[in-house]
């Protein structure tokens, strides 16, 4: 369905409509908010491809090598061996399609076996249900609340906080759930 590759400079054409687009960065990081012309796209973008303290990888369709969105793991930390998981599908045709929980799990099964964490976490804007739900379904658990963290619509709301565990992801491969 999907493959995972390094993004590179060619690839930040689509980035230019999908965070122009209100609805594709609704729950994003609150920086795409604020990503609108070229110049600022094409820096934010070359930080991105350029970074080699995250683990980044693009979202590539395996049918036609369409670049839909891009995901990984930033904040790593190798002396707490845990980092924060992050995920952003741009193209909002390939909504609702599985992508996101797969991807999760790809992602995850590179933090855990290749990159060596014991814990992943990450933060997830409580209106946003499909993605708690792929959280959720990928073995994330609830580790807490932060009130009034975000603000979209004109409106304040929270954002949970989720972590999954090493051992925890290895339980669920070995009970066949993954």
């Amino acid at each position: 369905m999907v493959n995972l590759k390094p993004l590179s400079v060619e690839d930040v054409s689509p980035f230019y409509e999908w965070l122009n687009d209100d609805l594709s960065i609704k729950y994003s990081l609150s920086l795409f908010q604020s990503l609108r012309s070229k110049d600022h796209i094409d820096n934010w973008f070359l930080s991105v491809v350029n970074d080699s303290k995250n683990f980044n990888r693009g979202i590539f369709l395996n049918d036609s090598n369409k670049l839909i969105g891009y995901a990984g793991i930033c904040n790593i930390s190798k002396l707490n061996r845990s980092g924060e998981y992050f995920i952003f599908i741009g193209d909002r045709q390939e909504w609702g399609k599985g992508i996101g929980s797969l991807v999760t799990k790809l992602i995850l099964d590179i933090g855990f076996g290749n990159l060596g964490l014991n814990r992943i976490m990450l933060t997830v804007s409580e209106p946003n249900y499909a993605a708690i739900k792929a959280y959720e379904n990928a073995g994330f658990q609830l580790e807490g609340r932060m009130r009034k963290a975000c603000f979209r619509d004109n409106q304040f709301h929270d954002k949970l906080l989720m972590s999954i565990l090493e051992d925890e992801w290895h339980d669920r491969i070995n009970l066949g759930i993954k």
